[in-house]
């Protein structure tokens, strides 16, 4: 078995608050992440897949193919937008980074599980010091 990890950039805002809360209570929760005009993080995505390695090629997967993958499932919806409102695989979810790589998860499976490969994990660093990782 091996592993492959491919790493991904995106920026995005969002903010930390359930609707059915107060104000007051979001902020006690929540913190600064509450701020209703938002805020945002330059995250990186870590998205790491594990199988054999084919025989003819060389390769567990064609990198190029797994980039692309990424980017039309994921980066593309996340880059640039707002977790609370743009993002459909977000909606009805509290924006958490814990959230969010669940939802990134759900998006990737199937199209990588179609492959040679199998999602082993999706880790994202939401700043140098929080990192959230997820086995599915």
């Amino acid at each position: 078995m091996i592993y492959i990890t491919r790493k991904e950039n995106f920026n995005a805002a969002h903010k930390l608050a359930r609707p059915d809360w107060s104000d007051d209570q979001n902020l006690q929760v929540f913190g600064k992440c509450a701020n209703p005009n938002w805020h945002g993080h330059n995250y990186q995505l870590f998205v790491t897949v594990k199988g054999e390695i084919d025989r003819e090629t060389g390769f567990l997967v064609d990198l190029k193919w797994l980039k692309n993958v990424i980017n039309e499932h994921v980066i593309d919806k996340l880059d640039h937008r707002n977790l609370n409102l743009d993002v459909d695989f977000m909606k009805d979810k509290l924006a958490s980074t814990e959230n969010l790589a669940i939802a990134i998860w759900e998006e990737l499976v199937p199209h990588i599980n179609s492959s040679n490969a199998q999602l082993h994990s999706i880790k994202i660093y939401e700043t140098e010091n929080n990192i959230i990782e997820y086995f599915g």
